[in-house]
């Protein structure tokens, strides 16, 4: 029964370790081949198998505050104008429509010329306009001024709201590009309106910061001077003329906008590569557009960049709307054929296409796009838009020298304290300390199988929490050794003395690993990225402990006790 009990352990111990070591060491993703056993394909497997965090690879630490004022700003404005529209629609006679911004507070202010009939007034602004104290406006009148004013409850609400949003598009774009294990969080206290992040590995920093700020507002407008590709551009190439073209004496009306618009490089039959290398800035230009918006970035659904059927090195976007979104595009396209409809980024027309026919939740954008240009807005198209401008309070790189050197240095106090132990074990507890080593050794395999299988992200603080786990794995052999020891003091055999060793120490090792687990998840639950790293290679290792320290040990006591037969006089401990 023992060699039987034995037999299945030792099945079990060799499947587990066999498994672990070709996790951490063996190719992923693809078969095997026999070079990858080398210790040069080893090191190579080692090294794509285990994700390693920013403080060991190396890349950017971005602080990012989301500009809440400027959203309630937008929002203010596009109120005024959406108001002063329901207000004619009505048929009451608007005088003036605008919005007041100063101090913190935000208010749109109607002015009619006859307020008798003042609730009818208010219930199809408030209906049309969306400006009812249902959602945060609080409304008041004097003579025949109305005015709605945004309160402080749902400024914080919507900024928390924004803040939020703003995370979930980062994130889309963050994971759109390909950053393998980035850090994402709340920074500051809760009126910071900070975001964190973190992007282990990205060497150009600068491109993706294009991506995450350059679309911090998406519109879709109609743009009433046309630059075209077809014919002759009709744009300005000043602001000054653009607005002097409105015939408005020098002033622009609440229903038109002046944005800077820049030709792709590749729209003037230059290079677009070679200008970014050389930092060649194309020549701004200037159109009009509508205002308010066709349709908010916030409406389109997904947006992806193909090949064009016009050429090889042509691409083109394809993009979807959502429902609400569709019908009002659809009707616009339908009654605006053959007009133009720009793509505005952040206050800048970014691209304009042509507008061939109706448009209800599918369409094309193409105009000569090159692949970066066209994987780049699809992104930004797919992503949405944030609710408000984003601006960088901190911004870091880390090195990949500086990540090697924090590698070399934990990996050097990683085997320093495995050296000690490993000598302290041997030499206190002589053959059995030869157990412990074995223990301690699978224990380390099996945390980084862990840490791989998991897709979990080694960081620096996570060494610090492998070295711990060293710590308690020779703790829980410490217990094991003693408990064995006193029971051989007390007379009993020493068959008996080591079952009773386990079965009293397992107790303990028990209670001890799981108050330091449920530690280590509040850790992960409540901390940031390095905290979390400490957290998870703590409870990896510790769970790995529960098997090398107690199942696998006690293995090779019973193989030892069962090689000496039956009355064993003596036990090397």
């Amino acid at each position: 029964m023992k060699k039987r009990n034995l037999l299945q352990r030792s099945i079990i111990i060799a499947i587990i370790t066999l498994v672990g070591f070709y996790v951490v060491i063996g190719p992923h993703g693809r078969r095997p081949h026999a070079r990858d056993f080398t210790p040069s394909g080893i090191k190579e497997n080692l090294a794509k198998n285990i994700n390693l965090g920013l403080d060991l690879r190396g890349g950017s630490h971005l602080v990012m505050r989301v500009k809440v004022e400027d959203f309630f700003e937008k929002l203010t404005k596009e109120s005024a104008i959406a108001a002063q529209d329901a207000a004619k629609e009505a048929g009451f006679d608007v005088k003036e429509a605008h919005a007041e911004i100063a101090g913190g507070n935000y208010a749109v202010v109607l002015q009619v010329g006859d307020a008798s009939k003042l609730q009818e007034l208010r219930d199809a602004v408030e209906k049309k306009a969306d400006l009812s104290d249902r959602v945060g406006w609080s409304f008041s009148s004097s003579g025949n001024t109305l005015t709605w004013t945004l309160t402080g409850a749902a400024q914080r609400t919507l900024a928390e709201s924004a803040t939020d949003q703003a995370m979930k598009i980062i994130d889309t774009r963050i994971n759109a590009v390909g950053v393998a294990e980035p850090t994402l969080a709340r920074h500051g206290g809760q009126n910071s309106h900070e975001i964190l992040l973190q992007m282990p590995g990205i060497q150009d920093p600068e491109r993706l910061k294009q991506l995450l700020a350059g679309a911090s507002h998406l519109e879709l407008v109609h743009v009433i001077s046309s630059p075209q590709t077809q014919g002759p551009v009709q744009t300005y190439p000043s602001e000054a003329e653009a607005i002097a073209s409105l015939n408005s004496g020098g002033k622009v009306s609440p229903n038109r906008r002046v944005l800077p618009y820049t030709e792709r490089p590749e729209l003037t039959g230059q290079d677009a590569n070679a200008n970014a290398n050389a930092n060649v800035q194309t020549p701004k230009k200037w159109v009009v557009v509508e205002s308010p918006a066709i349709i908010d970035g916030a409406q389109l659904r997904s947006a992806t960049a193909n090949q064009s059927r016009a050429g090889a090195d042509e691409y083109e976007i394809d993009f979807s709307l959502k429902q609400i979104g569709a019908q009002k595009f659809g009707e616009w396209t339908g009654a605006n054929i053959n007009e133009y409809m720009g793509v505005v980024l952040d206050d800048t027309v970014k691209s304009i296409a042509f507008i061939k026919g109706q448009i209800f939740d599918q369409g094309q954008i193409t105009g000569r796009f090159s692949k970066q240009s066209a994987d780049d807005l699809a992104l930004t198209l797919r992503s949405g838009a944030l609710p408000a401008k984003i601006e960088y309070q901190e911004e870091r790189t880390v090195g990949p020298s500086l990540g090697a050197d924090s590698i070399r240095s934990g990996v050097r106090a990683s085997l320093l304290g495995l050296t000690l132990v490993v000598l302290f074990m041997l030499i206190y507890y002589r053959g059995s300390g030869i157990n412990a080593v074995i223990a301690l050794l699978l224990n380390m395999i099996l945390m980084l199988a862990g840490l791989i299988i998991f897709g979990a992200t080694l960081t620096l603080p996570g060494i610090a929490g492998i070295i711990l786990t060293i710590g308690m794995a020779v703790d829980s052999n410490v217990l094991i050794f003693e408990r064995i020891r006193e029971e051989i003091r007390s007379g009993k055999t020493i068959p008996s003395a080591v079952e009773q060793g386990f079965g009293h120490a397992f107790v303990t090792i028990i209670d001890t690993h799981v108050t330091t687990i449920v530690s280590s998840l509040f850790l992960y639950a409540f901390g940031a990225g390095p905290i979390r790293g400490f957290a998870v290679t703590l409870v990896l290792g510790l769970l790995v402990n529960l098997f090398s320290a107690v199942y696998v040990s006690r293995t090779i006591f019973i193989w030892l006790l069962s090689r000496k037969g039956k009355r064993v006089e003596s036990l090397s401990i």
